[in-house]
């Protein structure tokens, strides 16, 4: 219990100071989400070499395996939290209390899955293919399907049609009264989508993780750091990211090779190391070949 303390107090002292220094009417500077981003990624990565100390070697690889496949899932998130935006057209300063409300929902439901997948595990061996084949039919999907082509959200539109919904995409109330009735603000509907979506990706997120580690705490102490890192990396990251056009590959080669992991985990044992190599191997090589490409394209104009 006193490695979750140390855990959560981190997380919380971390957060506070986040948010106070983000603190509605202080807009942030592309260096100052620069710096947060290097910040908790420094905290992500730092807080293995408390489970080094704690805990061993083998352990502290499995902590960055995990943590390595959450960080380039969350990519995948970008490519969504820009399409809501856009669809909304909810301006930048407006796009950060949105973003703080989805994670916030996003480590409660994280933590639903994570608690449930793990006891799930531990009772029912046959959990272990059905979570192969949701990375299976996850890998499929995100090699067949590029979201930096998608232009505006459907579930957006779905939600659009179920709520009333103000045209104030300024106001930073998630309700208001027009007219005499109360609408929903565009504000709290790119919040309801995104935890949604949230909801959507923990399904193939949360099994990866599983992939690497069996151990709760560090499943979700990785996606915690992970998801908490994603508001500052957005807004460095938001006007770049649709320009990796390869990146989904890197993605699904990722969810392929925890597929497999997770389905032969009884005969086949590869160590965290491995995986770390892997991923970085994977993700890094389609970021590359993403930014060769811009480039050429950029020479042809």
């Amino acid at each position: 219990m006193w490695a979750w303390n140390v855990f959560a107090v981190t997380l919380l002292v971390l957060l506070f100071l986040d948010l106070f220094l983000h603190r509605e009417g202080r807009e942030a500077t592309r260096g100052w989400a620069v710096a947060w981003s290097i910040i908790w990624i420094a905290a992500g990565l730092g807080f293995a070499i408390f489970i080094w100390a704690v805990l061993g070697f083998e352990v502290t690889d499995e902590y960055l395996a995990a943590y390595l496949i959450e960080k380039s899932l969350s990519l995948d998130n970008m490519f969504v939290f820009l399409i809501i935006f856009q669809t909304l057209k909810i301006p930048k300063a407006n796009q950060r209390a949105a973003l703080t409300w989805g994670i916030f929902g996003a480590l409660v439901f994280r933590g639903l899955f994570i608690f449930a997948g793990s006891a799930a595990v531990e009772r029912w061996h046959w959990v272990n293919y059905v979570f192969g084949s949701i990375l299976l039919l996850a890998a499929v999907h995100a090699f067949r399907e590029n979201p930096s082509e998608a232009k505006e959200s459907r579930l957006v539109h779905w939600l659009s049609e179920k709520f009333p919904v103000s045209k104030d995409t300024a106001s930073r109330h998630f309700l208001i009264r027009q007219n005499g009735a109360k609408k929903a603000t565009p504000l709290l509907i790119s919040v309801i989508a995104l935890e949604l979506t949230d909801i959507l990706f923990a399904v193939d997120s949360v099994p990866a993780a599983f992939a690497v580690t069996r151990t709760t705490f560090l499943i979700y102490s990785s996606n915690a750091f992970a998801i908490l890192g994603l508001r500052s990396l957005y807004a460095v990251v938001a006007d770049l990211i649709s320009g990796l056009r390869f990146l989904h590959y890197g993605l699904a080669a990722v969810l392929a090779f925890a597929a497999l992991k997770v389905i032969s985990s009884d005969w086949v044992h590869i160590p965290p190391i491995l995986s770390v190599a892997a991923i970085v191997v994977l993700v890094g090589s389609s970021v590359v070949a993403s930014l060769i490409h811009s480039r050429r394209d950029t020479k042809k104009l």
